[in-house]
């Protein structure tokens, strides 16, 4: 009797891992960063900044509320108010068109998304201090740049994707040929420029021109993504990683004597400075009238910007020096309350100096984005420094960044309803309307915001104003009209085409009949 041999059966496959909730967020984060790079190559590419960059702001957040409600994170509920809150920033820009707002809406953007990326790690917001506001910052930045590497390498677990077939392959060879990509292009770029007959090979068999411009595409696609990409993950995955203890400890302790000496001396300093010169600060039109060799510029330009350096200096120096004291030292406190509190106070005297002769200044030379800003920013200070009274000086110090940050947001978007371009052009004018001369060329510096008041305006200037107006501003406005690209939209840039072709016909007239007379045209009826 034979016996048969049972064979042994096969030895099970190891099973591949399940994919892992962090795996699945991550590769969550790696599709919408990729869309949004698409986006971006598609509207930012190549045109100005307008509706385009509006879209893709909103792109961003709505993407940023569907992965927290897809994946329930830790991001706290508290926080639909950043995500409002940046939403006039991101119009902002499909709302104005000066160079300088457009940077306080990135600003503002910005400021925002490290605000969720703190909210994120637990910060509280309400009642952080300014080192964990800088973390913040630096945390959020960080991320942009260098975010989608952890994504890539650490967050996602490639094993735990489950493949079959050729889509087993895939991934790997994705993987080499963006690893091979860049290097390619180094080497095969040396080697053409190295060598001509190479380079007319390479030519012949790639369309140069395509090739560049698909090269285009997905730089700027990577570019979009990777930052779309870094800003989530500092979002979704930075509760991992938490502020170093030791960044709040304080480097040193000063002492009673130390911070009597220093803040009473700086006291003694801006006293003397109002004191001494009380009549300086305050002459006015008079002062400058009975002083010889004193002309306006040196009263009121000079000092204006010298003043609002000292007021921005001052907060951080109060701050650092609050943040040195001894806190279990009640003494300590007294002391600083009463030394700080007079140093505001001067300083208020000092910032009051400084925006009377910025006043004196424009009453005699105008309005410009410089001038206006400045004295902007000094509004921001002086409430900045009220609430630096209620909340540092009365022992509420972890209130202090919060409110300061939120004063930003308003001034900024403070700005943008003001249109600070059009109040200095209609200042302007009303100055030319005493006499003074309208600065054309200035005005032909500035962006659309400006240009409806700058048309309203020509009926009240001087001939020779007009003329120049035409000559700078309107000309080479109406020689480069043309229909704009959908994605560079925003509502200056639109009220400004739509006045241009309201009266482009009358304009033309004008300039025409100025280019075959030697005199200006007088007395032209146009409908403002």
């Amino acid at each position: 009797m034979t016996t048969t041999a049972i064979p042994k059966p096969p030895e099970s496959l190891p099973a591949l891992p399940e994919m892992g909730d962090k795996t699945r967020l991550g590769l969550s984060v790696l599709g919408a960063a990729f869309i949004l790079g698409v986006c971006g190559d598609l509207m930012l590419r190549e045109t100005l900044w307008g509706l385009n960059i509006s879209l893709w702001i909103t792109f961003l957040f709505s993407f940023l509320v569907l992965l927290t409600r897809r994946w329930n994170s830790n991001l706290p509920k508290d926080t639909s108010w950043l995500i409002l809150a940046a939403i006039p920033f991101a119009a902002g820009f499909a709302w104005r068109d000066s160079d300088f707002l457009t940077f306080l809406n990135v600003v503002a953007v910005l400021a925002a998304l490290t605000l969720l990326t703190m909210r994120a790690q637990a910060i509280p917001l309400r009642v952080a201090g300014f080192v964990k506001y800088l973390w913040g910052a630096v945390f959020t930045a960080l991320n942009a740049i260098a975010g989608v590497f952890s994504l890539l390498f650490i967050k996602i677990k490639w094993d735990e994707i489950q493949s079959e077939g050729w889509s087993k392959k895939a991934l790997p060879i994705g993987r080499g040929v963006l690893i091979a990509l860049p290097i390619v292009l180094l080497f095969g770029a040396l080697l053409m420029a190295a060598d001509a007959v190479f380079e007319g090979m390479v030519k012949m068999i790639i369309n140069i021109e395509i090739a560049e411009e698909i090269l285009k595409h997905l730089f700027f696609t990577g570019l979009g993504a990777w930052i779309a990409g870094g800003i989530f993950h500092g979002i979704f995955f930075s509760q991992e990683i938490r502020l170093p203890e030791n960044l709040l400890s304080r480097p040193l302790v000063i002492g009673n004597t130390e911070m009597t000496i220093a803040l009473g001396l700086l006291n003694l300093l801006f006293l003397g400075f109002v004191l001494v010169q009380f009549r300086y600060l305050f002459g006015g039109t008079n002062l400058v009238e009975v002083t010889p060799g004193l002309t306006y510029a040196e009263y009121a330009r000079r000092g204006f910007f010298e003043l609002v350096t000292v007021a921005g200096l001052v907060l951080p120096m109060l701050l650092g020096w609050h943040w040195l004291l001894p806190k279990e030292n009640p003494k300590s406190k007294k002391l600083f309350q009463v030394l700080a509190g007079a140093m505001i106070v001067l300083l208020f005297v000092i910032m009051v100096s400084a925006v009377k002769r910025m006043r004196l200044y424009q009453s005699e030379y105008g309005l410009t984005e410089q001038r206006l800003y400045a004295t902007a920013f000094m509004g921001w200070l002086a409430a900045v420094f009220v609430w630096f009274a209620l909340t540092v000086l009365r022992n509420r110090r972890q209130r202090f960044m919060f409110g300061a940050v939120v004063t930003g947001f308003v001034a900024i978007f403070a700005l943008q309803v003001i249109n600070p371009e059009n109040l200095i052009v209609r200042t302007n004018v009303s100055l030319a309307q005493t006499g003074k001369d309208f600065d054309v060329d200035y005005a032909a510096t500035l962006s659309d915001d400006a240009l409806p008041a700058i048309v309203e305006a020509l009926p009240l200037l001087k001939e020779n104003e007009q003329k120049k107006v035409f000559e700078r501003v309107i000309a080479p406005r109406l020689a480069a009209s043309q229909k704009p690209d959908w994605r560079s939209w925003s509502w200056s840039r639109y009220q400004a085409e739509k006045m241009l072709k309201e009266y482009r016909e009358p304009f033309q007239k004008i300039m025409n009949l100025w280019n075959y007379k030697n005199s200006p045209v007088l007395g032209y009826s146009i409908v403002f």
